[in-house]
């Protein structure tokens, strides 16, 4: 056995051809394991395929030049823009001011490196030069149709703005600049937080008269703060209260499509530049026609209260009044919000000669399907189910 042994050894561990690594009492030969065996050994051929980056918009591995620094992408038109920036190879610079879970759901959105996260100061001008460096477009999405005890509509709606614009005129190298606004922004307007709008886009084109302004309706999507409260009101309370009568109407728009705008916007050849866009979607509707569009996705009977406007006005009020005396916030209002009562009192619809979606070479989305279809969440027996008229219709021939 021993002399078997030997002989075996003798054939395999061949001094000139291999080193002999001794492990324990093992022997291996190092030439059938390590990297030249053929087993690990690359099959793929190297071959001259140029610079591995293209140049252009061919992907979101590619290289568009953009380098886009865009406050309030954190908000819900934010993650949109940041998705379609970073799509066509644009590197996405993402300020924020809240905690590290803000912005991780847009590092996921371009490629290793391309969406960038900055905690900054938006009271701090430092902190906003910081963040616009290495920039050379801004876009300002930043808005709320609330007030806080620590932020007010005039300070985050027009004076941010403001300070945004005085800072991209001073930078230099700031090629494009791209405020959003609110359809229905007036001085005039009932609505503080559309009088700051207002202020802002006057700012903004005071300091860069180059400056694209974008005026988009109430927005829907997957998070917005319309549809999605109506629903969830409704599958609580069984019913959706309607300011007056119902009968305000306004152009609700796809927040894809918007976010298209902006995109459009920044690789046109400058005719944009300048300009005000009103953004409102293809149809119009009534407050009434939309909710029942709503009950109709969820499979659900429409229910409603109307609540006259002075009613509507008064039980809002209160928040209103103890926002800055009491020593603690106040939560944040979803269906009684005062200055949305103020807001949706007049019609909101886009002006007859205005440049809209089309001079930007898009085709709005009909609100009716892919748009709303994620209120087939709100569906008590699923998403092909439903708790009333599905009893006596088959699914099949149901939207």
């Amino acid at each position: 056995m021993q002399a078997v042994s030997r002989r075996l050894g003798h054939r395999y561990l061949k001094p000139a051809a291999s080193v002999i690594l001794r492990q324990s009492t093992y022997f291996f030969p190092l030439a059938d394991y390590g990297v030249e065996h053929p087993r690990y050994i690359s099959t793929i051929t190297p071959k001259g395929v140029g610079h591995l980056v293209r140049k252009g918009t061919g992907g979101r591995s590619s290289v568009s030049g953009l380098i886009a620094v865009v406050f309030g992408a954190t908000g819900f038109l934010g993650r949109y823009v940041v998705q379609q920036l970073a799509k066509m190879g644009s590197q996405v610079l993402v300020p924020f001011r809240g905690g590290e879970d803000a912005h991780r759901h847009l590092k996921l959105m371009g490629d290793l490196g391309q969406v960038v996260p900055m905690h900054f100061n938006p009271r701090d001008e430092d902190s906003v030069k910081a963040v616009m460096a290495k920039a050379n477009v801004v876009i300002n999405l930043m808005g709320r149709d609330y007030e806080t005890r620590n932020y007010s509509f005039e300070e985050v709606n027009h004076g941010m703005a403001e300070k945004f614009a005085t800072i991209a005129k001073e930078h230099g190298g700031i090629m494009r600049f791209i405020q959003v606004s609110c359809l229905g922004a007036s001085p005039s307007s009932p609505s503080r937080y559309l009088k700051a709008k207002a202020a802002a886009e006057q700012s903004v084109l005071r300091e860069i008269p180059e400056a694209t302004v974008l005026r988009p309706a109430t927005m829907i999507g997957t998070e917005d703060r319309m549809l999605n409260t109506w629903a969830h009101f409704a599958k609580k309370y069984s019913f959706v209260p309607l300011f007056g009568d119902g009968s305000t109407k306004f152009q609700p728009v796809y927040v894809v499509d918007v976010a298209a705008a902006v995109v459009a916007a920044l690789k046109d050849d400058g005719t944009s530049m300048g300009k005000i866009y009103e953004l409102g979607g293809p149809e119009i509707f009534t407050m009434h026609e939309l909710a029942e569009v709503m009950f109709e996705t969820i499979r659900e009977w429409p229910r409603y209260v109307k609540i006259p406007l002075p009613v509507a006005k008064a039980a809002a009020m209160p928040r209103e009044i103890l926002l800055n005396k009491v020593p603690f916030p106040l939560p944040t209002p979803s269906i009684f919000n005062l200055d949305k009562i103020n807001a949706i009192s007049t019609d909101t619809l886009v002006s007859e000669n205005a440049l809209t979606f089309l001079d930007l070479g898009i085709e709005p989305h009909k609100l009716r399907g892919y748009p709303i279809e994620f209120l087939l969440s709100y569906r008590k027996g699923g998403p092909q189910l439903g708790s009333t008229v599905s009893e006596g219709v088959s699914p099949d021939s149901l939207p």
